[in-house]
Parts: structure tokens; sequence; C-alpha cells
């Protein structure tokens, strides 16, 4: 019999841990030691609304962060520390402090996590995850490694919609505003998918994460009011209309986009809508493409000595046009990053603007088509080149073009540095 099997034959015949939920809002909860453990615990006691206070001579700068929302205590553990409190985690990394630990917990019937020994411990810590109104928690029996295994297939699920919690997800009539990010589903939220999974009505535009549609139930209804450019499109007031007038008949109505709805989203047009018909709202953020599409090709927005500043525009109107509310001239003048958003038609005027305005027209400039996407490339050009170059590779929407010197960070290759 090998060293550890009469230990393992033990576990296997111990009685199994009986699972139970803490609710420990205004409890005190006291957590010995400061490092990488306690660091990790923590957060999760704070956000249960539990009072934590931490006793240790030194902690982790991460946890000295902490101070406005815990109670510190910079010294060694005494067992009064106990006192009036509801649940303990011991985590030094001295096994003689955490058995003191245990053995106060022990005399107090305080229940005790032990981070070293769980075979003594009085409790132990799960694998945890969240989902809408869903906790879920995994115990393998002292394989914390198996537990997390477990949990994330269990999320994983949850989340792709192979396994569903409606019932645990608030389902009431309304309109929720979900940014789906920039196209990749795989960079849609949890809170996203989420509040798909609720829906009663799914109202998408064409920039939203399409394959996320093929995991709605059967019973939802879609409604696709795309605004394809120089094409068929549902007005915003008919959007409008729309979310208000489902929602009404006790409908839980989501509004899916790319992006987030209120970057260039007309978001909170439809907020206001649904206030003025008394319809609740609420508001998912999402990733929006102005800084993830740059962010996925590899393309810093800033970087420390290259840019102080960055400037998101929408580039759906040209400059000069009596509807635009952008000031190009100043935008020429600044010396940091601008992206523009719905931009290619008119991207040739905004580049000469810019030039006027006083930016160099050997500017760097990258044209990000489809970013995230499957059929994703990127167009390097300069403001003086760029109306050519976008003819010339035949770019049409979606796009995100970016203007300023992190282009050449990003591409040396092409634009050879050091620039003045």
């Amino acid at each position: 019999m090998a060293p550890g099997d009469d230990l393992e034959t033990a576990d296997r015949a111990a009685p199994p841990p009986y699972p139970v939920g803490l609710r420990l809002a205004g409890r005190r909860v006291v957590v010995v030691g400061g490092g990488h453990v306690a660091q990790r615990r923590v957060p999760t006691l704070i956000g249960a609304g539990a009072h934590v206070v931490v006793v240790s001579p030194e902690v982790t700068p991460a946890l000295e962060g902490l101070t406005a929302e815990i109670t510190w205590e910079p010294r060694r553990f005494e067992a009064a520390d106990l006192d009036d409190t509801w649940y303990a985690i011991a985590a030094t990394d001295d096994p003689d402090v955490n058995a003191e630990v245990l053995a106060a917990a022990e005399e107090r019937r305080v229940f005790c996590v032990r981070a070293d020994d769980a075979s003594t411990a009085s409790a132990w810590t799960p694998a945890v995850g969240r989902h809408g109104g869903v906790t879920v928690a995994v115990l393998a029996n002292r394989e914390p490694r198996l537990s997390a295994r477990l949990r994330d297939e269990i999320m994983d699920g949850l989340q792709d919609g192979r396994l569903t919690a409606r019932s645990g997800l608030d389902t009431s009539a309304g309109v929720v505003l979900v940014g789906g990010g920039p196209g990749d589903p795989e960079l849609s939220t949890v809170a996203a998918r989420r509040a798909l999974a609720t829906a009663d009505v799914v109202v998408e535009g064409r920039l939203a994460p399409r394959e996320l549609l093929d995991e709605l139930a059967p019973e939802v209804e879609l409604v696709d009011v795309a605004k394809l450019p120089r094409g068929r499109s549902a007005s915003q007031e008919q959007i409008n209309e729309l979310i208000v007038a489902r929602a009404l008949e006790g409908k839980r109505v989501v509004r899916f986009k790319g992006g987030d709805s209120f970057v260039f989203g007309r978001g909170y047009e439809e907020v206001l809508a649904c206030e003025a018909a008394g319809v609740p709202v609420s508001v998912v953020p999402g990733l929006t493409s102005a800084l993830a599409v740059p962010a996925r090709a590899g393309i810093p927005v800033t970087h420390r000595g290259v840019a102080h500043e960055l400037v998101v525009v929408s580039g759906h109107l040209p400059p000069g046009h009596p509807g635009s509310l952008v000031d190009w001239a100043a935008l020429g003048r600044l010396r940091g990053t601008v992206v523009l958003l719905m931009a290619v038609e008119n991207a040739g005027a905004i580049a000469a603007a810019l030039v006027t305005g006083g930016r160099a027209p050997t500017t760097p400039v990258a044209v990000l088509v489809e970013g995230t996407l499957p059929g994703e490339r990127t167009v390097l050009s300069t403001l003086a080149d760029l109306d050519a170059d976008l003819r010339a590779h035949a770019v049409r929407p979606p796009a995100i073009i970016v203007v300023g010197e992190v282009v050449a960070v990003a591409r040396p290759d092409t634009y050879p540095r050091p620039r003045d």
C-alpha cells in the first residue's frame, strides 16, 4: 500500500460535507493571514457584505488597497480575535498559526476554513460561479482543481445555453439594452448572454454578434431592424415604438446591437423613449469597437510617450456638413490618437480636414475592416493617401479608422521610427 493510500481511503469513507449558503452581510468574518490566499478570498467576502477583519503583521499591496472596505489588524493572531465572529479563514503560511486559529474557532463554535490542511478544518471553500440569480458551488472532496474544472464546465453551459437557468433570472416585462461587443461572440460579456437568455423578444441590429442568436429558445421572437449603409433600414423612431409596444404587452425585450449602446449606438434615445412610456429599462454595457477592435489588431490607442489623449469621433457626417457637431480644425491640432467610427464614406474629406487643421500628411493611419470577425483585415495608410488607399483596397463598412503615431508603434516596419 502506498503511503497516501490509507489517507485516500479514509477520505472516501468520511461523511461528505453538508452544503449550505452562508448569508454574511453585516456579520464579522476574520481572515488570518495577508498573503495571496487571503487576497483571493477577501474580495468575495466583501461582495457578500461581510464585515471583514484581516489579522496579519503584513498584507499584500492589493489587500492594503482594500483598507477602506475592511479592517486590518497589523499584528499576530490572538484567540480573542474570533469573539463575536461568524466565520473564519486560516490562511497564513505557518501551520502552527493556522492550527491555533482552528482551535480558537472550535472553542467558539465558529466554522473555520484552513487553507493549508483541509482535512482538519470544519469548513471547506467551494469553487463558486454566478449566473443571474443562481450561485453554483462545487465541492469535490478536497480536490480544489477538480472543483474548479467542474464549476467552469457548469458555468460554460449556463452561459452558452447548453444548460438553462431561466427560472433564476429576471424575466420581468421591460426593455434591456444590450451591447454585444465588436462582433466576435467570444467578446460578448456574460451579462449580455444572460440578458439574451431572459428575452421574450430580441430586437437586433446588423452589427450584433449573429452567432449568439442561434442560442435563443425557439419561442423567442426575433425582430431584425438592421440599418444597412445606403440600404433598407428601420428608423430610430420605429425602433423606439417597437420596443415600447412589445414591453407594454408584458414581454421582456432585449435590444441587441453591436459595440456599446451608449457609444454612437443611440441607446439613450431608446432609454428616453422607454421612460416616457413608463417602461422599465436597464442597460448592459458592451465592449465598444472603438477600443476593442484596435486592441484585437495589436494597435494600442494610447502609449506612453506617444499619445496622451484619445478622441473617439463619429464620421457619419463630413466636415462642413451643417449637421456636424465636430470641430475638425481642433482635432487637427491634437497630437494624440483619433479613432473614427462610421467614417469610411467620408474618410477622404476627414483626412483633408485634419491636415488643414495642422496634422501632418504623413500621420500613420490604420483602417481595421470587419474587426474581430472572420474576414478582418488591416489597411495601413497615411492621412495624405487614405482616400486613395480605401478605394484601392475596396474598403466597405464596418471599419474602424485609427489616426496617430500609435499606429507606427504597432507597425514599425511600415512606419520607421523614431519620429519627432
